[in-house]
């Protein structure tokens, strides 16, 4: 039997007891600060993109001392760099690994959750408190993800901050049961990006009939997700399926996806730093937007999009994300 497992570690010192450690999920709705989530790999031996993460963190630090410093705890004197909170958080890292790789083969855990969060803290001589969170991680299961469309777009969703962890409760009376995300929408038309994932689909030309594994049409289709000015956020995936899909000659567009032209998708697929690449099974939408804020899911009435096939775009862009997995993979042992 697996069982669950979380450690902090603040400053460089493991928060104790082990036992009172919050989950991560709760520990960000009781902090105000910046935070990237990633994961790690092939049997705890690497950490996911952890260059990447780090540059993203320091991206919405840097935004939200600019432009909302109450969501970073406070504000400081300076712009902080990836090459200030790095070894910081390295150092947490280092008291942490330890600890939880030492009984993980004992309690069934073969992966785990890192997420690396700072926030101010004007005494610090560096100006901010560093934080690493470690939590065990269970691999989705292959089936493909079930999406439900049903609140507004994130407020100051250019830097991942934990307010939005707090402020996406709302949303979860809308959720139905079988929706394993949420998707968001400030027009019930224009889809955004899910509640944790961005969002992507791979739509038909409006002339073309045919399938994706129709070889001999070259690409008569497009991938498309919103672009970052209607207000999404910035996903080191999302930007690596970009980089993807530029390498290998995938027509790609930043357009918010229309759900008034599903008709025309012939896949989709979510993305994020612990599901990396998902296919989409079902998408399912309220038929009214009306009033959606003030009704709970079993109130509204639901129209659907489902996806069947062998998804042979969104699989070569999971393949080729995999691959750089492995590539770009930090060695976990660089803590040790």
């Amino acid at each position: 039997m697996t069982s669950s497992l979380n450690v902090l570690i603040v400053n460089g010192v493991v928060s104790q007891p082990l036992s009172d450690t919050p989950p991560i999920s709760l520990f960000l709705q009781n902090h105000s600060g910046a935070y990237t989530t990633s994961r790690t790999h092939d049997d705890a031996s690497s950490l996911l993109f952890w260059d990447r993460h780090m540059l993203r963190l320091a991206n919405s630090a840097n935004i939200l001392l600019k432009n909302s410093p109450n969501l970073f705890g406070a504000s400081t004197s300076t712009s902080i760099s990836d090459s200030l909170i790095r070894p910081r958080l390295e150092d947490c890292l280092r008291e942490g690994f330890p600890i939880v790789l030492k009984d993980r083969e004992r309690i069934g855990i073969r992966e785990f959750v890192v997420t690396a969060f700072i926030s101010a803290n004007l005494g610090s001589s560096c100006g901010f408190d560093s934080y690493i969170h470690l939590g065990s991680y269970q691999p989705a299961a292959e089936s493909g993800a079930r999406l439900a469309l049903v609140g507004h777009g994130r407020e100051f969703a250019e830097a991942k901050h934990s307010e939005w962890v707090r402020r996406r409760k709302y949303l979860e009376k809308l959720r139905p049961p079988w929706a394993t995300e949420l998707l968001l929408s400030n027009d019930g038309d224009q889809i955004l990006e899910g509640s944790v994932t961005n969002f992507f689909v791979v739509c038909r030309g409006r002339e073309y009939v045919g399938t994706p594994d129709d070889s001999s049409s070259g690409y008569p289709f497009e991938v498309q997700t919103a672009p970052l000015r209607d207000g999404i956020l910035p996903g080191v995936i999302r930007q690596l399926i970009i980089e993807v899909c530029s390498r290998k000659g995938i027509p790609f567009r930043e357009v918010a996806p229309s759900w008034s032209d599903r008709s025309r998708w012939q896949e989709a697929f979510i993305s994020n730093g612990l599901r990396l690449v998902q296919p989409v099974e079902l998408i399912q939408a309220p038929i009214s937007w009306e009033g959606l804020q003030s009704k709970t899911w079993k109130e509204l009435s639901w129209e659907e999009k489902r996806f069947e096939g062998s998804q042979l775009i969104t699989r070569e862009i999971q393949r080729t994300i995999m691959e750089l997995a492995n590539t770009e993979g930090y060695p976990i042992r660089n803590f040790l």
